[in-house]
């Protein structure tokens, strides 16, 4: 927490000092931002203000009850679902997204992502690369690769939020690491907040506030304490994003969702919170929050929903858990649409792997990381359209395998990167490619 000593009193945006003192209890990642880019012109980055929404659904959804129905095959392996008709001729998802299912000319099914580990860990949804033969420091997430690359659209919103609440040490929980980026990329995470050390800003009252000068004079000391541990790169982006942050109300304001119309925020409904002890409480708000950030201007907005680690009594969780998830998904698409962000704003909806064909004795599905699925959406790609397709038994893919920095390299492109050109220098000052062996965004919804 950032404490600021001094009376109360109201910024001129209206925050009050009360409000001022909450969001520096937010976490350590809202003060460590990275600077805007001054990339050379050759890089072919823009400012711009395109956006992503990863909505990562930890455990592995079984992706032959979604997306990817078998009726005909045998009843081990079939499941208890129905599929139901689309509002696009051919396409059939489970009886229980039928939101979804009025949706489908707004979103791309892709049935066949290959190249999964057996490993319960959001790493490659959030980096599009296996978490083995690292550079050192890691492969970075494209959250913090976008605030590398672009930075922050204004100094008051963080260019990477993260809203998966923590878990404990649940792997799943993670909003995407920075990697080689270092701190000063992670992600802001406003439900991590807390067992951080209080931070105080030297000899600065709320009375001196507006003086400038006197303020970054006490960054710059307390810049200088912070910088012999590397925690931070850069005492512009220190100073810009921090001073930025805290005299402003926009980020705040952002992750407020009582300020919405109330017919909205009804439209994607309310979660439960509880249950947290395995992971991935039901948060239906963090859709409405999604959208609120990267409107207000975060380029990249990660979250975790629910648990799908169905092991046992697979469709009984499903019967829960696909209409909430077809609720918040379905509302999030709809929104983005009605504000004509649909262009700008990408959405992605997948989990580590997919599940085994055959129901386990206890009426569940265990780990497959042969075949998952994958829901893409909005960012001025072309919808309406199924990519890949499983065999019989939806154990393999048996057409257009989709590899998941193929996805990546689609939702760079919609971004306005070249993964053909532009790299990022990892730890040994070595430029790496954005996405692994020169793949590339995927022709069926960019060409």
């Amino acid at each position: 927490m950032l404490t600021i000593h001094g009376r109360k009193s109201r910024f001129c945006d209206g925050v009050s000092r009360r409000n001022f003192l909450k969001i520096g209890a937010l976490g350590l990642g809202g003060l460590s931002l990275p600077q805007l880019l001054r990339a050379e012109a050759s890089s072919g980055i823009k400012l711009s203000h395109k956006a992503v929404i990863m909505i990562f659904l930890p455990g592995g959804p079984s992706h032959q009850d979604m997306f990817d129905l078998k009726m005909d095959a045998p009843a081990e392996i079939r499941g208890e679902f129905k599929p139901i008709k689309t509002n696009v001729a051919g396409i059939e998802i489970c009886e229980h997204l039928p939101r979804l299912a009025q949706l489908a000319d707004k979103y791309t099914l892709i049935r066949s992502m290959v190249g999964a580990l057996d490993d319960h860990n959001a790493f490659q949804c959030y980096t599009g690369r296996v978490a083995r033969n690292q550079p050192p420091g890691g492969w970075p997430a494209m959250g913090s690769v976008l605030s590398k690359l672009q930075g922050p659209t204004t100094s008051s919103m963080p260019p990477f939020i993260g809203l998966a609440p923590k878990m404990g040490h649940v792997p799943w929980s993670d909003n995407g690491l920075p990697g080689f980026l270092g701190i000063g990329h992670a992600p802001f995470q406003p439900n991590k907040g807390g067992g951080k050390e209080d931070m105080t800003l030297s000899g600065i009252t709320m009375d001196r506030l507006t003086d400038r000068r006197r303020l970054l004079t006490s960054f710059d000391s307390f810049r200088r304490s912070v910088d012999t541990s590397g925690m931070m790169e850069g005492i512009d982006t220190f100073n810009q994003q921090a001073f930025g942050i805290l005299t402003s109300s926009k980020l705040l304001e952002a992750l407020d969702i009582e300020k919405e119309d109330r017919k909205i925020r009804e439209s994607y409904g309310k979660g439960d919170p509880a249950n947290r002890d395995d992971g991935g409480p039901k948060l239906m708000e963090h859709f409405l929050m999604a959208r609120r950030l990267v409107e207000a201007g975060a380029r990249c907005v990660t979250l975790a929903f629910s648990r799908w680690d169905h092991h046992g009594d697979n469709f009984g969780a499903l019967r829960q858990d696909l209409p909430l998830l077809d609720q918040g998904v379905s509302a999030l698409l709809t929104d983005l649409h009605q504000r004509g962000l649909e262009k700008d704003v990408s959405v992605v909806v997948w989990g580590e792997f997919g599940r085994t064909p055959t129901i386990n004795k206890d009426g569940g599905r265990d780990h497959w990381p042969r075949v998952s699925c994958a829901m893409l959406a909005c960012g001025g790609m072309k919808h309406g359209q199924v990519i890949g397709a499983t065999d019989r038994l939806g154990g393999e893919a048996s057409e257009r395998p989709v590899y998941f920095g193929e996805v990546f390299a689609t939702l760079y492109h919609n971004l306005g990167i070249d993964v053909n050109k532009v790299t990022v220098q990892d730890l040994s000052g070595r430029p790496q490619f954005l996405v692994d062996n020169g793949l590339q965004p995927m022709r069926e919804m960019v060409g």
